[in-house]
């Protein structure tokens, strides 16, 4: 079994098939599934959030059978995972992917779990210190990608679950709980 980073790649990715789209319908959509699944648990793993269509990616480079996936391929599972909410593009061009491995739902639900883990109920804690904070290591919120992040708290803000005041920098937005 191939790894990638510590990373356990499924058989698969040795198949040189699965580098090139395949014509036929059944075989695609089966294709798709699989890529879709492997990119969602690469990027879970790795704490990777963005995926640059044009640019070097290991998964969409198999050197031990020598095999690259086409501009094509990588466009399509991209975009089968934008059909699904599971991404999004990231500018017009559509050059970068922001990958959700979790839905925005998802780390809005994380975000309250962490506020109660960490007794911040009523209480305030910085964006930073949710990304980079001690409370956070270890935990999925570490390293969370400034724009998910955001998403989530905007939608929780709009629930009424917490309150988030900006501050003169990034580096001191705060947020408060109220749960």
């Amino acid at each position: 079994m191939q790894k990638l980073k510590g990373f356990k790649l499924p058989h698969f990715f040795n198949y040189p098939p699965y580098f090139t789209l395949q014509p036929v319908r059944d075989t695609r959509e089966k294709q798709i599934q699989l890529w879709k699944e492997l990119i969602l648990d690469y990027c879970k793993t790795q704490k990777i959030f963005v995926i640059g269509l044009e640019e070097e990616f290991p998964l969409f480079t198999n050197h031990a059978i020598e095999r690259s996936l086409t501009h094509e391929a990588r466009a399509a599972f991209l975009s089968a995972l934008i059909s699904e909410g599971r991404a999004e593009w990231m500018d017009k061009g559509h050059r970068k992917c922001l990958i959700l491995w979790h839905r925005i739902q998802d780390w809005a639900d994380i975000l309250i779990q962490f506020a109660k883990d960490n007794g911040l109920e009523d209480g305030v804690v910085t964006i930073e210190e949710i990304r980079s904070g001690t409370e956070s290591q270890g935990t999925e919120l570490h390293g969370i990608d400034r724009t998910i992040l955001n998403r989530a708290l905007k939608l929780l803000e709009q629930k009424g679950k917490l309150v988030v005041f900006k501050g003169t920098s990034t580096d001191d937005e705060g947020v408060k709980f109220s749960l």
